[in-house]
């Protein structure tokens, strides 16, 4: 049997010490983050996908060793452990494989095979199941015993039927071989429960649906279950063929597997009939729930991988800065709540007009944003995407218009989620006396200066990039999503100085605790001078300065190389550098030429090897850089704020909001994201949408479909395809020739056939 570390090692195709190595490390409390940035020579190189797959693989094959000295000592303890069985467990390498081989020795209820052997009745079932050739009644009779209530012909072997039932339901080989074949060979099918067409009309795709197990992609299958969850659909898993057969597939695998055959010997019929109840009474109704569970794994899988990318899209879209932000959160009746914040994200002033129906206090709503922005240098207006967006998008292109001199842009962002930030206890704690209105516009407004940095402070699922978010494992959703946010904030780093207490407990090695008590020791000691001034904060010790320094930024600090991804263990080779140099460290800093022409090689020893060395010198040329994109914005058309407004063949500029396994949803501006449908979004085949598209990303697209009674745009980014009206046209206009030259073709004929007829009859007459 392969050790843990050899199979992923085989898995990840990587060498077993690069494996060993890595476990080494997570077991002692490295983050995968510090791992694979400061931990490369230890590891061989290893990058944070693969050592998340190690993490995730080693956290099963853990918990499967577990369950296997379990089962055996379980097993031992009955005395039934074989040199053979132990074998077979031990070679076990899925969860199902160990439970198929422990279910005949697993403590269950007392069964109708269980009653039936403690009347004695095994040796009938052994006998007819050996020898078909007997007579099943016959046999029968031998075995009558009022006392253990086997009082009839029929009860007894009704008896032995359900013993070889549960023999043939405990065959660990045979039940993996059926549950190969319908996995690989089954079909799902799904019809509407009758009475609930109405009630069910969303799922009238699945009304009749028949597809392959393994072909039906995750949105389908977790729409298939939602429905039936909702008791809208029954959801059948069948063998293909299964109704036009005589005898069922896995009937036939059952009978070939024990060797069963019908040649008309006495106990034969008997036999097929119990393997005919022990597929549909025992094996099936377990398969079936095991194999739609496995399905429904498959799907949340994908799914919860979907909501992971689009997640990490969104936490690394381009920020905006450092630069006084005005947040709108627009209203009608309520009115647009205002939030100023200053260039590090403090809230600095509020307020709340009314530029829209009832009250209309258009130029009133522009004088109150004029001076708050005058006021507080406002460079960036940031505006949610909810209701009244578009309208309050149009104030504030007017404010900008009317005060040039101010050099303002406005964009209109997504809200979602900023509500629950705003009713959540940490902005309670930040803002114990301001509404919760007014707190959803500080959201707004920071969304756009640093999307990672606001974004964190909310539950990831209330931010809307999921697809079927709460049909799947919750438990397993926030444990991809954690790492997620854990990865994208160490890819950028934190600014230690401004950051708050969420962003700073994603920091590799910082807890709760530790990041609170790093903001409490900032707000009592002042701004933090150097990494070193970690050391001094409660309950943060080495371990934890160890995995978190390199991920933390001090800008304008002491020493330069705080305010990059140059870990301090490290500081000791960019001095070796230095001195070697002759200059000063701040001149060795982003002097790309100088380090260029170094040669890592030269700096390799015993405790820095080549790896180091490279990225050392990698970052010293762009200290601090942030990997996240330029920031760039999307132009909404003039005029198209609502569904009815737009047209088709209407090209527009979009963010894409979502992207799903199906297509792209994308934001035009109109409160209703249009699709881009998979099969649009570029002029080659593509397998993923991520291939062309991401979270964030503006675009350009045309509108090929607008349904305003069900709220659906259909949308391509293949600006050369013509719209579905263009094509009927086409069509139409194809067929018109070929409809005149029909019609042309019936008056010749309709002529002929007169002209004929008048001829017979002159013929006729001259005749006379």
């Amino acid at each position: 049997m392969l050790s843990i570390s050899q199979r992923i090692a085989e898995e990840l195709s990587v060498a077993e010490k690069q494996v060993i190595a890595a476990v080494g490390l997570l077991d002692e409390g490295s983050t995968v983050p510090f791992i694979s940035r400061y931990r490369k020579e230890v590891t061989g190189g290893l990058d944070d996908a693969q050592l998340r797959l190690l993490e995730e693989r080693l956290r099963y094959l853990r918990e499967l060793d577990e369950r296997r000295i379990s089962i055996l000592k379980t097993i031992d303890e009955q005395e039934k452990l074989t040199p053979e069985l132990k074998a077979s467990i031990m070679q076990a390498d899925t969860k199902n494989r160990l439970e198929d081989l422990y279910l005949p020795y697993k403590q269950k209820r007392r069964t109708k095979a269980q009653i039936a052997r403690e009347a004695g009745l095994q040796p009938l079932a052994n006998s007819l199941f050996e020898n078909p050739d007997l007579q099943p009644e016959v046999e029968a009779e031998k075995f009558l015993d009022a006392d253990k209530s086997v009082t009839d012909i029929k009860t007894a072997l009704d008896g032995a039927r359900q013993i070889l039932m549960e023999q043939f339901a405990e065959e660990a080989d045979l039940l993996q071989t059926l549950r190969e074949y319908l996995w690989g060979q089954g079909v799902i099918e799904s019809r509407v429960i009758t009475g609930k067409e109405a009630e069910g009309a969303k799922f009238s795709d699945y009304f009749e649906y028949e597809e392959a197990v393994q072909k039906i992609p995750s949105h389908r299958a977790l729409a298939l279950f939602r429905g039936r969850n909702e008791s809208i659909l029954q959801m059948n898993l069948k063998a293909p063929d299964e109704d036009e057969l005589d005898t069922h597939p896995c009937e036939s695998m059952i009978a070939h597997y024990f060797n069963l055959e019908n040649k008309g010997r006495a106990a034969d019929k008997w036999l097929q009939d119990t393997v005919r109840w022990a597929w549909k009474i025992k094996i099936f109704s377990h398969l079936d729930v095991e194999l739609k569970m496995k399905l429904k794994e498959a799907a949340e899988e994908e799914a919860i991988k979907v909501f992971a990318s689009n997640l990490n899209d969104l936490l690394l879209a381009a920020p905006a800065g450092p630069k006084a932000t005005l947040g709108l959160d627009p209203g009608l009746r309520t009115g647009v709540k205002v939030a100023v914040v200053n260039e590090t994200g403090k809230m600095v002033d509020y307020a709340t007009i009314y530029p829209h129906a009832p009250k209309k206090q258009w130029d009133q709503a522009i004088a109150i944003l004029a001076a708050l922005c005058k006021k507080h240098n406002v460079a960036l207006i940031s505006i949610g995407n909810g209701t009244a967006s578009r309208e309050t998008d149009k104030l504030a292109k007017e404010l900008i218009s009317k005060y040039p001199e101010l050099k303002m842009t406005s964009l209109v962002v997504s809200e979602a989620g900023a509500s629950v930030y705003s009713a959540s206890e940490l902005a309670s704690k930040e803002f114990p006396d301001l509404d919760v209105s007014i707190r959803g516009a500080v959201s707004i407004a920071r969304r756009l200066q640093d999307p990672l940095a606001e974004l964190v402070k909310i539950e990831p699922k209330a931010i809307g990039v999921g697809q079927y978010q709460h049909d799947v494992s919750q438990v397993k959703l926030a444990r991809q999503l954690d790492t997620v946010i854990e990865d994208c904030v160490n890819a950028v780093g934190v600014d230690i100085n401004m950051a708050s207490v969420p962003l700073l407990t994603q920091v590799s090695g910082l807890s709760q605790a530790m990041a609170e008590n790093i903001v409490q020791f900032r707000d009592e000691n002042g701004a933090f001078k150097n990494r070193k001034q970690l050391l001094n904060v409660p309950r943060l010790g080495p371990k934890a300065f160890e995995q978190s320094a390199g991920f933390l930024r001090i800008s304008k600090g002491e020493n330069p190389l705080d305010a990059s991804a140059v870990h301090p263990e490290t500081y000791p080779l960019v001095e070796k550098i230095v001195a070697q140099s002759g200059k000063s460290i701040n001149a060795i800093i982003g002097d790309t030429s100088f380090l260029k022409k170094l040669s890592a090689n030269d700096y390799v020893d015993e405790k820095f090897g080549l790896p180091t060395v490279k990225d050392v010198l990698s970052e010293m040329e762009k200290p601090g850089r942030d990997p996240r994109p330029e920031f760039k914005t999307a132009e909404f058309k003039e005029g198209v704020e609502e569904i009815k407004d737009l047209s088709v063949d209407m090209v527009l500029e979009g963010v894409v909001t979502n992207v799903t396994n199906f297509g792209a949803f994308i934001d035009i501006g109109v409160h209703q994201d249009g699709l881009v449908h998979i099969s649009a979004l570029s002029n080659t085949f593509i397998k993923d949408p991520r291939e062309v598209v991401k979270a964030g990303d503006v675009v350009k697209v045309k509108v090929m479909e607008v349904d305003v009674q069900r709220k659906r745009i259909a949308l391509t980014m293949r600006l050369e395809d013509e719209s579905r009206d263009q094509v009927k046209d086409m069509k139409r206009d194809k067929k018109q020739p070929q409809k005149q030259k029909q019609q042309k073709q019936q008056k010749q004929s309709a002529g002929n056939v007169g002209n004929s007829a008048m001829a017979d009859a002159l013929s006729q007459a001259f005749k006379r």
